[in-house]
């Protein structure tokens, strides 16, 4: 015996229409109720208008009170169901037979006017489709529009569209990785006993350790540095670069600084509320920007000032495309320094990612040798993975990056 429920037919369709009939007259037929309607028929196509009944009132039935609303849905829905779904005569030839809306009549008010089930059958995968069938088509997945501005250079967004993305990075950013320090504190389920602690309750009870207090390690997350060039060749990543600061700052509590002829630190700026008015302030605080670059006196002004603390066992992470005015002798002399006093060094250069790229630039083929990864960031894409690969950087493993090696030529 051929089954009621096709194979063809859309199963799904066909119990969210019926699951709406059930809850109009008042059974509560649920999502959960829905999906087990959508199994069992996959599992067991009903060959009969009593295993069909069954197998709904099975999944879609609930409580015994519902079993006389269920069977007057039933009854007034399946009166004479035609065993499969037909066009009309009067519609034009369609390329299947089970591909068209086809009502199953029923003695309601509403059957008329469009309100029997319907028999719903997946679209046909043909080039042409005909009119009639149109109706039957899937809607086009389309990229939402993060992944569709993800892809495109700073330059040609706006103001909006930046924002937008630089919320994404500051998602991208949550969640960052605390390590294990050296430090103890008193915690509940360590592993360590308080000496301290421990002796001073016991001054209490005779000196009798009666209650042991323990502690734990302190996990903190690893610092971040970040020192972005907002000078004239960096005009077009500036901004997505202050969203980035700003997504570190926020979010991991890193120290960010700005830098084109001078270093400007902007921690404390971009921690505003509004990433607006962060990065309208930021702007106005780098008084150098969209000036000329020397990245050697910038980095070594930051190993003089009072924030060198904060480089020490720190990840430094530096935005720039290498172009700096400085002699690259000098920057190579300061990026030495700079990598024996924090632990990892990444450069973000958005050039790496254009084809062909090589670090011949003086500047940037001088400090290479001293970052223990270069990463591209000339897009939105780019910076999410740089946020992801920060994420590993923060590993307490030991293990270091593969050191990068110099270009074999340098154009000064």
């Amino acid at each position: 015996m051929s089954p009621v429920v096709r194979g063809g037919i859309d199963r799904a369709a066909f119990a969210v229409a019926l699951a709406g009939r059930l809850r109009t007259a008042g059974v509560p037929a649920g999502l959960t109720d829905m999906d087990d309607f959508v199994r069992a028929l996959a599992a067991s196509p009903p060959d009969s208008m009593s295993a069909l009944y069954w197998t709904a009132r099975i999944s879609l039935v609930r409580r015994h009170t519902d079993l006389a609303a269920f069977d007057t849905v039933f009854a007034a829905i399946f009166r004479d169901p035609p065993p499969l779904p037909r066009p009309s005569r009067s519609a034009p030839p369609a390329a299947g037979h089970d591909d068209v809306y086809a009502r199953v009549p029923a003695d309601t008010d509403d059957a008329g006017s469009g309100g029997g089930l319907p028999w719903a059958t997946l679209p046909p995968a043909v080039a042409e489709t005909p009119e009639h069938e149109a109706r039957l088509r899937l809607p086009e997945r389309r990229p939402s529009a993060l992944a569709g501005l993800a892809e495109r250079p700073f330059d040609e967004l706006d103001v909006a569209q930046v924002r937008q993305l630089g919320d994404a990075l500051r998602a991208a950013v949550a969640g960052w990785p605390a390590r294990r320090t050296r430090r103890h504190a008193v915690g509940a389920g360590g592993a360590r006993v308080a000496l301290r602690p421990t002796i001073a309750r016991a001054r209490r009870t005779g000196w009798e350790p009666v209650e042991v207090v323990r502690e734990r390690p302190v996990r903190r997350p690893r610092r971040v540095v970040l020192v972005c060039d907002v000078s004239e060749s960096m005009r077009a990543q500036a901004t997505a670069y202050l969203h980035l600061m700003r997504a570190f700052a926020v979010v991991a509590d890193a120290e960010v600084f700005a830098f084109a002829t001078t270093l400007t630190r902007l921690t404390v700026v971009l921690r505003h509320t509004s990433a607006a008015e962060a990065v309208a302030q930021a702007s106005i605080a780098v008084t150098d920007r969209y000036g000329g670059t020397r990245i050697a006196t910038n980095l070594r002004a930051l190993l003089n000032s009072h924030h060198a603390d904060a480089v020490r066992g720190a990840v430094v992470v530096i935005g720039s495309d290498g172009w700096d005015s400085d002699p690259p002798d000098e920057l190579a002399a300061v990026m030495a320094r700079l990598s024996r006093r924090a632990y990892r060094i990444v450069w973000l250069n958005p050039r790496a990612g254009a084809p062909g790229f090589a670090p011949r630039v003086g500047g940037m083929a001088a400090a290479l040798p001293y970052c223990d990864r270069m990463l591209p960031a000339g897009t939105f894409t780019d910076l999410l993975v740089v946020a992801r690969q920060l994420h590993s950087v923060t590993c307490t493993d030991g293990r270091k990056w593969p050191t990068l090696t110099p270009a074999p030529r340098i154009i000064a």
